[in-house]
């Protein structure tokens, strides 16, 4: 609901309000400064990586897709597509890239041989930990120092921010995690 340069958002996902709780009423400008909250803070997440990627002349793409082949060992071509939600001439760019320079295995299928499962090699999975490590320690820092409440609210926004199949994708992820346990 837009009143007067505020948006009025209820807690708990609903407009009626039960047990006397509040709106949270943002102004536009409050507004304005989450976003360049979040411009500022993927700024300095993404900075020590951007450094070692382009020292070997590659970009943030195949950092994510590094990433995601790492958290998903087997992922296959279709899957890492659903999940960058890039082009497939895009993707398979920055596959041949890491394919050829000895970071990601292709293999055929187990359950499908007509499907390609990406798998990173040691030297790939030496780079990932590389570029993610910094951005580790940043998230464990930045966790820290504001506690479980924080931390728990912080999660809360960014998967209200997602759209649905964004947050399907999202928690699938999670129960992959989950399933190695």
């Amino acid at each position: 609901m837009q009143m007067s340069g505020r948006v009025a958002i209820s807690r708990g996902g609903s407009s009626a309000q039960a047990g006397g709780e509040s709106l949270l009423f943002l102004t536009d400008e409050q507004l304005r400064r989450g976003i360049e909250a979040m411009y500022f803070a993927y700024r300095a997440f993404t900075s020590d990586p951007d450094l070692i990627l382009d020292e070997i002349g590659y970009g943030r793409a195949h950092h994510r897709a590094l990433h995601f082949i790492h958290r998903d060992p087997g992922l296959t071509v279709t899957g890492l597509l659903d999940v960058l939600g890039v082009t497939k001439q895009s993707l398979n760019r920055v596959l041949r890239t890491l394919v050829d320079d000895g970071l990601v295995e292709s293999r055929i299928g187990r359950r499908d041989r007509r499907e390609r499962e990406l798998h990173l090699t040691q030297k790939g999975t030496a780079l990932e930990r590389r570029l993610s490590e910094s951005q580790r320690a940043r998230m464990a820092a930045a966790y820290r120092a504001t506690g479980p409440q924080a931390v728990a609210g912080f999660r809360q926004v960014l998967e209200a921010m997602m759209d649905r199949d964004t947050l399907r994708q999202f928690q699938a992820l999670r129960d992959v995690a989950e399933d190695r346990r």
